[in-house]
């Protein structure tokens, strides 16, 4: 098979601590099923001299004919299952606590995600707070440590917030970047929004906004890059205490990584070889573009380090 990158929906597992192995597994038996399951190819004929009696004679000599035979060393009765192991990787992980979309690499496309992680991509999330407690772990059902007042708090209170989040990590990008922002080039790639930091970073927020207030909930869209699910929950508690009051994160949800976004990925219910197959097939092409795009050096930048 082909190894290229797919992409798959996720769900919260709350009784896994992470998601990543047991994708693995599953990921696995789908598409080593499917394979194993498929028609097997017609054996090879070999020509043998056998030993039979000769046609037309009334006597009982025997004399060899040469006969087409099937050659059975390759059947699956004999030497076992055509696939019994699969390279499969996971990309930019997700907790179980997370949900959304979760980039899988297949055989040799497992070497493809190395060249997402150089890329240093953004991605996607909507992030669900709840205003009036804290908990141990920031998230809505962790042990509960404080509970707060919010009346006070509106939206153009917590656009504030917001806009001196993004300004703050806007200033940490461009000083992760290496890059000379007198001249033009640098100008024109922070304009364009293709500054990216040259080696691993902290959690850096290209982006965020309010999508609805609704007190005491709120729907965050965060941008971001080089960041954990954890590190987005606290984020939210974090917002709660600049606005004098205390926040829970109830809700992670990934909605693009890099390049693939909720409509390139496949729901539980088509996990199967075919449309495995169909998506690395309608991926391929872009991939290899938009890879080839994001590791390209921009003017007047470092080239990125070796790996």
């Amino acid at each position: 098979m082909v190894g290229f990158l797919s992409c798959i929906s996720m769900l919260p597992c709350p009784t896994l601590s992470t998601c990543s192995d047991r994708i693995d597994l599953v990921s696995f038996t789908f598409v080593y099923s499917g394979v194993n399951a498929g028609k097997a190819p017609a054996p090879e004929q070999r020509v043998r001299f056998l030993l039979g009696p000769t046609e037309g004679s009334e006597e009982k000599a025997l004399t060899l004919t040469a006969t087409s035979v099937p050659a059975l060393a390759n059947h699956p009765l004999v030497c076992g299952p055509a696939v019994t192991s699969l390279k499969i990787g996971v990309g930019h992980r997700l907790d179980a606590q997370a949900s959304g979309v979760l980039v899988l690499g297949v055989g040799h496309g497992c070497s493809l995600l190395t060249d997402m992680y150089n890329a240093h991509l953004t991605k996607d999330y909507t992030v669900r707070g709840l205003l009036g407690k804290a908990t141990d772990d920031f998230c809505e059902d962790g042990r509960l440590v404080e509970k707060s007042t919010y009346d006070h708090v509106t939206r153009e209170k917590l656009d504030r917030i917001l806009a001196v989040i993004q300004g703050s990590h806007q200033k940490a990008l461009v000083m992760y970047s290496n890059l000379d922002l007198q001249t033009q080039e640098a100008y024109d790639m922070a304009v364009r929004g293709l500054i990216r930091p040259m080696n691993k970073s902290p959690m850096l927020i290209t982006g965020i906004r309010c999508l609805h207030f609704a007190p005491p909930e709120f729907l965050l869209e965060v941008r971001c890059m080089h960041e954990t699910q954890k590190q987005l929950r606290k984020l939210v508690h974090e917002i709660g205490l600049e606005l004098k009051t205390t926040a829970v994160c109830s809700q992670v949800r990934r909605t693009r990584d890099g390049f693939f976004t909720l409509d390139d990925a496949l729901l539980r219910t088509r996990w199967d070889l075919h449309s495995i197959q169909d998506a690395i097939q309608a991926a391929a092409p872009r991939v290899a573009a938009e890879l080839e795009k994001s590791l390209r050096p921009g003017p007047g930048a470092p080239a990125a380090p070796q790996p």
